[in-house]
């Protein structure tokens, strides 16, 4: 009898050992008794929206400004290879460095992170003070050119400064990037408010970068025909500090303007425990795989659209005839989204997975095209507009819906778990990818010198004079990135999260959160009355529905 009973006394710890069940107490273990008692509230949290068109405007205003500095940053290497003139050899070394600062930062930022609890929230705090440095950092970085003016591409100075500058910049880009990307799903528990701020989101971010786009290429084709003699250096120096003072104030205003909807335990899990919460979520490991299986490949890192665009399609003017197509089309794609809702019947998972091929066949059938044409610029832009108008018209859809894919994964994290661990969920994964880094900075330069081009001749139409260089140019611009995501197409035949499954695990998430409100009423003063609110409001939109 003695022994029995020991047996009996050790399942319930044997069961908390069982790696891919769900842990105790989370909503897809929960005493389903007890859960049902907030079945109602729980279906209303996930059908009724409860963003205002202020909270939804601060995230729109916010990602405008970050698209803009982000446009910046499209042209980074051109800026360290060509304006700052560093050895590509030395910009990968340095990208390497601090890489390894990463391995130790980034678990540092997401364990207090995820034990972060505050009457403002859980990521609000961060967004108060983080975008100052990082977008500051960014914006000293590109006045670099101004510092050192010099063709020495071994200067020690030189690579001081952008070590320096980059450790800091990456050091708060951390610390702001985890909070940020986590904040949208903690507004709202309602599908359909994210995926509206995605649409938003997602137009304003395209203004933002057309911006930087408007300003750069034009100034370098006017320069390379003696039009015009604006510095280089000058113009990323400008761009840099506008773009950054505009994050600056719009992501700091992103924190003053939002609430945070979704309650959270007020004590966190044990660091230890929530480190293997990765395990759990059988979606996120496989996204994490196929990830760390391509995380050694690069297409040699060099603004490789702007040599396209410059010294292939031969200027601002072809290249605005190339792009017009696009231009029109990438803001307007916005509006396909709910067009594709209703053609895959709210299976965010095949319109994602039908894009994705598409995508990969479009950059294939562009390459071939542009590589045959690449003698004839005229032939050669008329064929790019055609296929790039392809491209924009799903930029759109994919975006967003992707976007809402990845909040349905982070929520099945809670599902199975009852915690929030965003930030030590990505540590182990995080790891093995930086200690990746050498690798990937090898392959980097290895691609750059395969491809045989000289950023240090002066850019202008068929510069480098050889039509083979051009050509492998064109293959890394266009077609290099797109081979990863042939990889990264496995997990999403095997992503079953929708439907009736994705009903069920939101209804009982909601169910655990709303039972959560009840239990923490007086510890969480400010979130519980957030929560009562957006109940107020749905409780309201459905009582005509109960009465009918």
């Amino acid at each position: 009898m003695a022994e029995k009973e020991r047996v009996e006394e050790k399942r319930p710890a044997l069961k908390n050992w069982r790696l891919f069940a769900a842990e105790e107490g989370a909503a897809a273990s929960f005493d389903q008794a007890k859960l049902n008692r907030h079945a109602q509230l729980a279906k209303r949290m996930f059908r009724t929206p409860v963003l205002t068109v202020r909270e939804m405007g601060f995230p729109a205003l916010a990602d405008f400004a970050k698209a803009f500095i982000d446009g910046v940053n499209v042209y980074r290497s051109l800026f360290f290879v060509s304006i700052l003139k560093l050895d590509m050899l030395y910009v990968a070394s340095i990208l390497s460095l601090i890489s390894v600062w990463d391995v130790l930062n980034d678990p540092l930022v997401g364990i207090v992170y995820d034990k972060t609890r505050t009457r403002w929230g859980k990521a609000r705090p961060y967004l108060f003070f983080t975008p100052l440095p990082y977008f500051l950092s960014t914006a000293l970085l590109y006045c670099g050119g101004l510092f050192f003016q010099n063709n020495n591409t071994a200067d020690p100075r030189k690579i001081f400064f952008v070590f320096i500058v980059l450790f800091i910049e990456e050091t708060f880009k951390t610390i702001y990037q985890l909070p940020r990307d986590n904040l949208t799903i903690l507004m709202t528990p309602n599908p359909k408010d994210r995926i509206n701020m995605g649409l938003l989101t997602r137009y304003t971010n395209i203004f933002g970068a057309n911006i930087v786009f408007a300003f750069i290429l034009p100034v370098m084709d006017l320069n390379s025909h003696g039009v015009t003699h604006i510095p280089m250096s000058l113009l990323f120096a400008v761009l840099g500090v506008a773009s950054a003072s505009v994050a600056s104030v719009a992501n700091m205003g992103l924190a003053w303007g939002t609430r945070e909807r979704v309650i959270l335990p007020p004590k966190p899990a044990d660091t230890k425990k929530s480190l293997f919460y990765l395990l759990k979520n059988k979606y996120a490991m496989r996204n994490y795989v196929a990830e760390l299986a391509t995380e050694w490949y690069a297409d040699g890192g060099y603004a490789w659209d702007v040599v396209t665009q410059m010294e292939i399609m031969g200027g601002v003017v072809p290249t605005l005839f190339a792009y017009l197509p696009y231009n029109i089309l990438n803001p307007l794609s916005v509006a396909f989204v709910p067009l594709i809702l209703r053609i895959f019947g709210n299976n965010k998972r095949n319109g994602v997975l039908f894009f994705r091929i598409v995508d990969i066949i479009r950059s294939g059938l562009q390459t071939v095209a542009g590589i045959l044409l690449i003698r004839h610029p005229f032939w050669f832009c008329l064929t790019f507009a055609v296929f790039w108008a392809m491209n924009a018209a799903d930029n759109a859809p994919t975006s967003v819906l992707e976007g809402e894919m990845g909040r349905e994964i982070a929520d099945y994290t809670e599902y199975m778990t009852g915690e929030r661990p965003d930030g030590t969920s990505g540590i182990l994964p995080g790891l093995v990818k930086k200690i990746m880094a050498p690798l990937k900075a090898m392959f980097t330069i290895f691609v750059f010198r395969w491809s045989g081009y000289n950023p240090l001749i002066p850019s202008a139409p068929f510069s480098q004079n050889n039509f083979a260089v051009y050509q492998k140019v064109y293959f890394l611009f266009m077609f290099a990135g797109a081979l990863p995501n042939l990889v990264k197409l496995v997990p999403l035949f095997l992503y079953d999260l929708v439907g009736e499954k994705r009903e069920k695990m939101y209804t009982a998430l909601n169910e655990r959160r709303a039972l959560l409100a009840k239990e923490t009423a007086g510890q969480e003063p400010e979130e519980v009355r957030e929560l009562e609110a957006a109940l107020e409001i749905a409780g309201a939109e459905e009582a005509p529905r109960g009465a009918k």
